[in-house]
């Protein structure tokens, strides 16, 4: 990869063309959970480089702004949040959630100065329970998101956040990539019940669409029969995966589901990873234990997180508790929790991994088309122009799928119906 391409995608605070691209897309800012109050505690937010406070307010909305109030700079997370305002503790002055400047009580009464301060602010939406924000130019504003997992009821959606500390492009650059998963998550070497040990090389195939592009993942698992896996990238950082197939890695799936990520930049060198799975239709409802058991199976299980954050206790100071014993006898790799050993490698990489010194593979073509239609997307950006996938229309209607079919079978006939939302 060109260095000045690199950097392109890599730095995401305002101004850069990464940075000016994702803010034409509505994104994560925060679980609805971490706003559960009217009136409640404000929380920081940081989002593509930016310091915010988000506060839901009498009313219920929710109002994201700049993390620093307009007269001297006090921190507005110590802000009193009352009566569909943030108000300063320093001098008193107080913001709805549109930024409007409602109260100036250490100025005159006659003053005009009220009409004249307002503090940043950001439209906000809750989707899926998920508090997502735009903010790009207002009047070029998207539809708001709509991907099916966003309209599930709560009793089949399970939505769960952790941190990464690395740049958004290496999370995102793991969950495209299905080749690893033979290696980095064969956490039982020699089971031949995993479907992804017994081919170590999928064929992978990738068709662009108008919101980013599906690829699907082939596998050989018997002279007869093949594994499709078809796999959903929605621009620009969230991938969706089938688990319709028991493949070995759960002893126990309780219900069909599709999983995703999104790997939503805080800044340049650190990343929240908002997790979601939704049960594949009416009858596929989620049961609290068996998503907090997933979770576990994943490594982000409550006990999992370092207390009143969205840390892992499995770090790079600690080298993710790897077990070398467990690693020469039963594990690839030493390391408990399928999504603890991604970040392992991920971090491990450093904050920014430096992409001049690759050489990929066939196994790596996702990836590779997954950086071109970024590249393309920003100068589409610098142009004026709409980005894809932008607009809710382009992605309501996918969601993954997988299944095993007889080899030589057209899997877009097999799965037809499939990939065609349901809710």
């Amino acid at each position: 990869m060109r260095r000045e391409d690199h950097l392109r995608l890599v730095r995401v605070g305002p101004g850069t063309p990464a940075g000016e691209l994702f803010r034409r897309y509505w994104q994560p800012a925060a679980l609805s959970s971490e706003v559960p109050e009217r009136d409640g505690a404000p929380v920081r937010v940081r989002l593509l480089g930016e310091d915010l406070i988000a506060f839901r307010d009498t009313q219920g909305r929710v109002g994201l702004v700049d993390a620093y109030c307009p007269h001297r700079r006090a921190p507005l997370f110590f802000g009193r949040n009352e009566e569909c305002g943030l108000r300063c503790v320093y001098h008193g002055w107080k913001f709805d959630a549109a930024g409007n400047c409602v109260d100036l009580p250490s100025e005159p009464a006659e003053s005009p100065m009220k009409n004249g301060i307002r503090i940043k602010s950001y439209p906000t939406a809750e989707r899926g329970g998920v508090v997502w924000a735009y903010l790009g130019p207002k009047a070029l504003m998207p539809s708001e998101p709509d991907y099916e997992w966003t309209r599930v009821p709560e009793t089949h959606r399970h939505v769960s956040k952790s941190y990464q500390a690395c740049n958004y492009l290496q999370g995102l650059e793991g969950g495209l990539d299905t080749a690893h998963v033979s290696f980095l998550h064969n956490n039982k070497i020699g089971d031949r019940r995993n479907l992804y040990s017994r081919d170590g090389a999928p064929k992978i195939d990738v068709e662009e669409t108008d919101y980013g592009y599906y690829y699907v993942s082939t596998r050989k698992v018997e002279a007869e029969r093949q594994w499709v896996r078809v796999y959903q990238y929605a621009m620009p950082f969230q991938q969706m995966r089938p688990s319709m197939v028991n493949n070995g890695l759960s002893s126990n799936r309780a219900v069909p589901r599709a999983d995703g990520h999104l790997w939503v930049p805080i800044d340049d060198e650190q990343t929240n990873v908002y997790n979601w799975c939704y049960g594949a239709d009416q009858t596929c409802a989620l049961d609290p234990d068996d998503a907090e058991n997933l979770e576990v199976m994943y490594g982000r299980g409550k006990n999992d997180y370092i207390p009143g954050t969205f840390k892992l206790k499995a770090n790079l100071a600690n080298d993710y508790f790897i077990d070398r014993a467990e690693q020469k006898h039963t594990s690839f790799t030493g390391i408990k929790g399928i999504n603890t050993q991604d970040v392992a490698l991920q971090e491990g990489m450093g904050a920014i991994t430096d992409r001049t010194a690759e050489h990929l593979g066939t196994s790596d073509r996702a990836i590779a088309v997954m950086r071109r239609l970024l590249l393309e997307a920003v100068r589409a950006v610098e142009r004026g122009e709409s980005p894809r996938g932008s607009d809710a229309a382009s992605y309501r209607g996918i969601r993954p799928h997988d299944g095993l079919v007889p080899a030589g079978t057209d899997w877009r006939q097999a799965f037809a119906d499939e990939l065609k939302a349901k809710w």
